[in-house]
């Protein structure tokens, strides 16, 4: 016997509280008492059962489909002529205004029109709508307790789902706010290259417009890094999976639609990288079109965008070039004009920091080798970029740690606690000194605040439940610092918000980020001045150990060399004397014979 009772909401009546009410009791169910089939049943006792009258009832909820909505424009150049005008031609523009002029109908228009007109002006003038109430007032922010808020989700249009390998912001702050994102499928013979091709689609996307993308790229081969021109906005440049460089002129689309853009130029697969191009920057140059790009082929490479056909310069990442030292592989780099137009930091796939000065390319090719021992992370550096407001200070994120370097020092100075997940990517923040985030293989990023805090974590927020892989925060020192993007091995793009107080800039911190810098750095100084003072000690000391040691030795080879030359002159003092021995007995012998002769002839 089974009951069953299905009970259907409409939808209009989701969410309704229950109402229950006092009903008659009702019989579902009557079994009569029978005994056909006592005999196949033992009485038990004692018996106890348990009965419940309460009806099983499930209830399940059925969503409409997603609406996907798309923002259009239409931007209105010239129209509102007569057909038989054609308005290109000034003479015909010029013929029809004077007839539309003399018309009657206009001129009361225009009389109609002026009260009106007149009327909104005065009521422009009267109250600005865009003033700003509270200008010039500083507040205080440090109180309020970090959060964050998710703004909006971008995600890849492609059915194969890439990693978001790099996000770059749109450098001009007066512009729509935008973002560059490349996609690539970093992981090596990946599965889903059997049955497909890799998708080559990278994007440009608005952030008020998170369905579509704003811009299609095109390139020849997937992106691993993508990032506009500083100084002309409207090009970009990017690294690609099979080594080349491409750059794109959003001027100059090349394709069948506007929103897809082919490359303007690309570089020659025989002169470019043999491994993906991890990383590229915009240099400062006269002209803004040269840049620079890393690989983990162990080459760096400059280019001139306006002739790809051959780098313009190239160096290879090695320790030491006289000696054949160890070549590494670069996998993230960091050039920042203000630290000086001719350096650059390279993340090494081994965890070994590289710093390229140009002017010094006597020495080593121009290449500082910062620690290879405890100081080195453990895994490839993913991240590396100098702090905003002191050049000489940058971040490296690596293994399960973010570590703070020094130009003037080979050790870091500051080191993270290990986290619980390995680190994928970070960055420091435009506007606040002491602010970094790093993003986790678990989904979540963590935001440190070293004018608050150095031994924990200010603030962590869970994106995803993917493994985040870029991050970027939009803005610079002067403004901006709130929105942080952040990208997962799925092409998913988040986009949070930041409160006030993990954004605005505090009273005095650059100042005190300054001197915890400073003193941090002035002490991992006289910690290496103490280690080569005790190894100079230790080197003494060993150096007086061997010396006692070989007096010794030199001691006991002395008393030995004695020893010997006594027992030479021993044995020589013998040898002589055995000698004259022999020589008195042959002396002797002679004599004896002769007297025994004259006695025989006497007789």
């Amino acid at each position: 016997m089974e009951l069953a009772h299905l009970y259907v909401k409409k939808r209009r009546e989701f969410g309704k509280h229950c109402k229950f009410a006092a009903v008659p009791a009702e019989l579902l169910e009557a079994i009569p008492v029978t005994d056909a089939y006592q005999s196949n049943y033992i009485m038990r006792n004692p018996s106890i059962a348990c009965f419940d009258t309460a009806p099983h009832m499930s209830e399940h909820e059925a969503n409409t489909e997603r609406l996907v909505t798309k923002s259009s424009s239409m931007r209105h150049m010239e129209g509102g002529w007569p057909k038989d005008v054609d308005f290109t031609e000034q003479s015909d523009v010029s013929r029809f205004r004077k007839k539309a002029e003399k018309d009657e109908d206009y001129k009361g228009s225009v009389k109609a029109l002026g009260p009106i007109v007149a009327r909104c002006m005065k009521q422009v003038n009267t109250i600005d709508i865009y003033e700003e109430y509270f200008e010039g007032d500083n507040v205080d922010h440090s109180s309020e307790p970090p959060s964050a808020k998710g703004l909006a989700v971008f995600r890849d249009p492609n059915e194969v789902k890439r990693t978001a390998t790099s996000i770059n912001w749109h450098p001009d702050p007066s512009a729509p706010v935008k973002l560059a994102v490349s996609y690539s499928i970093l992981n090596f013979q990946d599965s889903r290259f059997a049955n497909s091709r890799m998708p080559q689609q990278s994007y440009i996307w608005d952030v008020l417009n998170p369905n579509m993308p704003d811009t299609e790229l095109l390139p020849p081969s997937p992106l691993c890094c993508l990032r506009f021109n500083p100084k002309n906005t409207d090009s970009l440049v990017g690294g690609s999976y099979n080594g080349l460089i491409t750059f794109y002129d959003l001027r100059r689309s090349g394709a069948a639609t506007s929103k897809e853009t082919l490359p303007f130029s690309t570089s020659v697969i025989e002169k470019s990288h043999h491994d993906p191009v991890y990383d590229v920057f915009w240099i400062n140059s006269k002209t803004g079109n040269q840049c620079v790009s890393v690989s983990t082929d162990g080459q760096m490479l400059w280019w001139d965008t306006r002739r790809l056909s051959e780098p313009t310069d190239s160096l290879q990442l090695c320790t030491d070039v006289k000696s054949n030292g160890q070549v590494l592989g670069g996998s993230s780099l960091e050039y920042n004009s203000e630290a000086g137009p001719s350096k650059y930091l390279i993340g090494t796939e081994q965890g070994v920091v590289l710093m390229v000065n140009l002017k010094n390319r006597k020495q080593n090719n121009g290449i500082t080798v910062f620690d290879q021992g405890p100081g080195k992370h453990h895994g490839p550096i993913y991240s590396i970029q100098r702090n905003p407001a002191n050049s000489k200070c940058f971040l490296t994120i690596g293994d399960w740690t973010a570590r703070i370097w020094m130009e003037d020092l080979r050790t870091p100075i500051m080191t993270t606690k290990y986290h619980s997940s390995y680190l994928t990517s970070g960055c420091w923040s435009p506007t606040r000194a002491g602010v970094f985030f790093v993003t986790r293989m678990d989904g979540v990023v963590d935001i440190w605040d070293y004018f608050y805090r150095q031994n924990e974590v200010a603030y962590s927020h869970k994106v995803c439940d993917s493994m985040l892989s870029s991050i970027a925060v939009q803005g610079t020192s002067q403004q901006g610092g709130k929105l942080v993007a952040m990208g997962d091995v799925t092409g998913t793009v988040s986009l949070l918000e930041l409160c006030e107080s993990l954004a605005v800039p505090q009273a005095n911190e650059r100042k005190a980020i300054d001197l915890m810098f400073e003193r941090e750095m002035k002490q991992e100084k006289n910690l290496e001045a103490r280690e080569r003072e005790l190894r100079r000690q230790r080197a003494q000391e060993a150096e007086g150990r061997n010396k006692d040691a070989q007096d010794k030795k030199d001691a006991k080879d002395e008393k030995m060399e004695a020893l010997l030359r006594k027992v030479d002159a021993d044995f020589l003092a013998m040898i002589k004397e055995a000698e004259d021995d022999e020589s008195k007995a042959a002396e002797s012998s002679p004599m004896e014979g002769a007297t025994q002769d004259i006695m025989n002839e006497e007789k």
